[in-house]
C-alpha cells in the first residue's frame, strides 16, 4: 500500500532531516538502518547509486516490515522512469531525484506518492512546481549555499526547500540553513561516512545522529 505523501512529509518535517547512503554490503546496510532507527529516526532515504541498489532495498524494506513499522523508508537518486517503477514495485514509500524528471513525477503523481526532485536554479524550481513537488531537495547544497535560499524564497512563496549535499553537522551551519528558510535538511557522507560503513563504527554513528537530531531542533 502506498503511503500517504502528505504524512511522509510531515515525517520529514518534524525530523528535519533526511539521512541518506548507500553501501553495496547488504549486511552492512541493514546495521546502518538499525543504528539509525535506534537512535531515533523514523524517515530515511536509499540512494539508487550502485549496482546493489534494488536487492539492498528490498532487504531493508523486509527488515523494515518486521522490525520497525513506524519508518518511512524511500529511494534516491530515481533519473528513470525504469528505474522509479523498480523501486515502487519493490515498496518504496517516497521518491528523490537530483534532478527534475517530469515523467517520474507523472509516476509519482498518479499514484499518490511524495516526488521530491533535486533543484539547482529559479528555472528548475518553477519546473519542479509545474509537476507538484511539494517539497524540493536544492542540490548541491555546498554549492549553492544558504544565501541561494535566502535571495529565491520570496519568488517561491510558501515552497518547501531541502538542501542536500555538504550540509555540515555543525550548530552554526545547520543554524544558518535553517535560518534562510529551509525546513527540514538532507545528511549523507557528513552523517554517515564511508569510514563510519566500512569500519562499522555504529556506536559513533548513533552518537552523531542523536547529535544531529538535537541541533536540528535547536535550528528549526
Amino acid at each position: 500500500m502506498i503511503s500517504n505523501k502528505h504524512k511522509i512529509l510531515d515525517a520529514i518535517l518534524e525530523q528535519g532531516m533526511l539521512p541518506l547512503f548507500y553501501q553495496d554490503s547488504e549486511s552492512g546496510s541493514v546495521e546502518v538502518l538499525r543504528t539509525l532507527y535506534s537512535a531515533g529516526i523514523r524517515i530515511f532515504e536509499y540512494t539508487n547509486r550502485g549496482k546493489s541498489a534494488l536487492p539492498n532495498f528490498k532487504k531493508l524494506k523486509e527488515i523494515r516490515d518486521a522490525e520497525m513499522p513506524d519508518l518511512y523508508l524511500g529511494i534516491g537518486t530515481i533519473k528513470t522512469v525504469a528505474d522509479a517503477n523498480a523501486f515502487i514495485n519493490a515498496g518504496t514509500d517516497f521518491i528523490v531525484s537530483p534532478i527534475v524528471n517530469p515523467a517520474v513525477a507523472e509516476i509519482a503523481n498518479k499514484i499518490g506518492m511524495l516526488w521530491v526532485p533535486g533543484c539547482m536554479t529559479p528555472t528548475e524550481i518553477s519546473i519542479a512546481q509545474e509537476h507538484k513537488a511539494m517539497l524540493i531537495k536544492i542540490f548541491p547544497a555546498n554549492i549553492l549555499g544558504p544565501e541561494f535560499i535566502s535571495s529565491i524564497k520570496d519568488l517561491f512563496a510558501g515552497q518547501l526547500f531541502m538542501p542536500t549535499g555538504g550540509v555540515e553537522l555543525d550548530a552554526d551551519n545547520l543554524r544558518t540553513w535553517f535560518k534562510a528558510g529551509v525546513c527540514a535538511v538532507g545528511m549523507g557522507s557528513k552523517l554517515i561516512s564511508k569510514e563510519t560503513m566500512n569500519k562499522g563504527l555504529y556506536d559513533e554513528l548513533a552518537d552523531q545522529t542523536r547529535l544531529a537530531l538535537r541541533l536540528i531542533q535547536q535550528s528549526k
